[in-house]
């Protein structure tokens, strides 16, 4: 199922990276940075869809600031912001898998298209 939602996100939103190696990871965790998107931002809206999620690593649980992992391994704050970390464990569905693939992009672009990072920054492809 994991596989499957990063996939799913990878396939479907644009200026996302993976963070971490793709298939040396946790086989419950996926973590992704989306480009001009604020964390929070994004989080409410997921929060408002059902949908649980964080914006950085489990010992910060509750922390808005920008992950300090993905600041030390040298990405920059406005990405590090856009930080989206989703766990999976034995109850989770493929239905559930489903719809964040299926929810998620439109999230995306809407806050986007209210980001003022987009006019600025340059893609991380």
């Amino acid at each position: 199922l994991r596989d499957k939602l990063i996939q799913g996100i990878m396939d479907k939103i644009e200026n996302v990276r993976l963070n971490g190696h793709p298939t040396k990871r946790l086989p419950g965790n996926a973590n992704f940075c989306f480009e001009f998107i604020e964390g929070e931002s994004m989080l409410l809206s997921l929060d408002m869809e059902g949908v649980a999620a964080s914006s950085g690593s489990a010992c910060t649980f509750g922390s808005l600031t920008a992950s300090h992992v993905l600041l030390t391994i040298g990405l920059p704050p406005e990405i590090a912001h856009g930080s989206l970390r989703l766990t999976l464990g034995k109850g989770n569905t493929e239905k559930e898998i489903d719809y964040v693939i299926d929810i998620l992009p439109g999230i995306i672009e809407k806050l986007r298209a209210l980001s003022p990072f987009k006019e600025n920054w340059e893609g991380l492809k």
